[in-house]
């Protein structure tokens, strides 16, 4: 299945990844960015830009901050995973405290979903 990539989003998530949270910066710095499976940071799908991204098993990982759990912010979330799983994208919605105080607890649950996920890219 095609994800189309938003070009048009381009400069606004070169400027997300220069201005990342601490959070952000944690999960990438301390797991993600030294993962063997491949993670992108602030990469453009659709008309979003996703935290980081695996192409090869179409893994989302979002890291949420408090604007996530408005009332505007939880429904904007939900429309925006529903896009995300109709490209057969699984999301992973972690929050800023998790990230802060159960690190090693973000990992496991992130590791869990890399091992029981099949890879979505054929290889030859």
């Amino acid at each position: 299945m095609y994800i189309p990539y938003n070009k048009n989003l381009t400069m606004k998530a070169r400027s997300l990844r220069g201005n990342s949270t601490k959070e952000e910066n944690k999960l990438w710095y301390d797991y993600l960015s030294k993962h063997t499976e491949r993670f992108l940071r602030q990469k453009p799908i659709d008309n979003y830009i996703v935290d980081f991204y695996n192409p090869s098993k179409r893994i989302v990982v979002e890291v949420d901050g408090s604007q996530h759990y408005t009332n505007d912010g939880l429904k904007y979330d939900d429309i925006r995973t529903e896009v995300l799983t109709a490209y057969d994208i699984t999301v992973i919605r972690i929050t800023n405290e998790e990230v802060k105080t159960k690190f090693a607890e973000v990992c496991s649950r992130i590791e869990y979903v890399i091992e029981n996920t099949p890879n979505k890219i054929k290889k030859d």
